[in-house]
């Protein structure tokens, strides 16, 4: 009972730490001053200033930006093969430290996979230079 009740425990702390990790990466940046588009590319201002665009490859994907999902499955998996090793206050040790490495790996398996099969599209992205 109290190994169920550690790997509950450890499956909630996982997914209070990924609402963490994402409520600090929703905050946005505040918009610049003027915003250009293709159409100013090349101008130029009287402070010696100009205008560049660029083709920059965006990658546009995944329900799950954040990789909550392969943390916290990554963490109970994690936990249970950790809970396999040692008797008394060193399976405990073994539980916490699966569940601590199968979260980091879960994560970077879920963050691999939507890379590779991520969306990716062209957008022009245009700023003001000073040279």
């Amino acid at each position: 009972m109290k190994t169920i009740r550690t790997l509950v425990c450890l499956g909630i702390a996982s997914f209070a730490a990924a609402g963490a990790v994402q409520a600090q990466t929703t905050a946005q940046p505040a918009p610049p001053a003027e915003t250009y588009g293709p159409e100013d590319d090349g101008r130029r201002f009287d402070d010696g200033s100009r205008v560049v665009c660029e083709d920059v490859e965006v990658q546009r994907n995944s329900t799950d930006p954040n990789r909550i999902g392969g943390t916290a499955a990554g963490a109970v998996i994690g936990g249970l093969v950790g809970n396999q090793v040692g008797s008394g206050d060193g399976r405990k040790l073994a539980t916490v430290g699966g569940a601590v490495a199968g979260g980091a790996i879960g994560r970077k398996v879920q963050g691999d996979r939507q890379e590779a099969t991520g969306d990716r599209i062209v957008e022009t992205q245009c700023r003001r230079v000073w040279r």
